[in-house]
């Protein structure tokens, strides 16, 4: 697929749906990006934590993270985070839209995650203290079929499905993988923007 197809489908699957908003709670919000990068072919954007990190050490995630009082909003605190972590210019990212909600399961975080169009190149600057590296994996790896394999994992008496989809000797899983499966399933749907020739 085009990127511009992809960023097209994106932002109206995005803005045709309600998104699922988390009841008030507890949680530590966050908002995390889930930039998809223009290389000729669209390209998903993955930061690796350093193990220095008081969560998720050494875990593949999006850009992004807590969500500081000073942010003027949610998107604004998941583009400031990218702008720390991995110096990617906030000028640099077409919002297409929000996903919903998701929980994180082993720690107490409220994710937000944006979905991020980047057309111009970056020279990635990983920060060194939270992240590690940056990983770009191909849309269309993600998108084939048996790409992502699935575990049933029992958790407080709950029996929940984790994703786990492996790329080049490192493995994305836990809440990253849900909400990039989630982002997959809005984006692989049938819908009438497909057909046209």
């Amino acid at each position: 697929m085009k990127i511009e197809e992809l960023a097209e489908i994106t932002r109206k699957r995005l803005g045709a749906r309600a998104r699922r908003i988390a009841p008030a709670s507890p949680l530590i919000k966050a908002a995390v990006l889930l930039p998809i990068v223009d290389r000729g072919e669209p390209m998903i954007l993955f930061t690796k934590r350093t193990d220095r990190v008081g969560h998720h050490k050494g875990q593949i995630s999006f850009p992004g993270g807590v969500v500081d009082p000073t942010d003027a909003s949610l998107l604004d605190a998941a583009l400031r985070e990218c702008e720390e972590e991995i110096a990617l210019p906030r000028a640099a990212v077409e919002p297409l839209g929000a996903l919903d909600d998701t929980e994180t399961v082993a720690t107490s975080f409220v994710i937000t995650p944006f979905v991020g169009l980047v057309r111009e190149p970056v020279a990635w600057q990983p920060d060194g203290e939270e992240i590690e590296r940056v990983i770009e994996v191909p849309f269309a790896a993600l998108v084939e079929d048996g790409s992502f394999r699935i575990e049933m994992v029992i958790r407080d008496g709950i029996e929940r499905p984790v994703y786990y989809f492996d790329y080049q000797g490192d493995t994305i899983w836990g809440a990253t993988a849900r909400i990039l499966v989630h982002y997959l399933e809005l984006v692989k749907m049938p819908g009438p923007e497909r057909t046209r020739p």
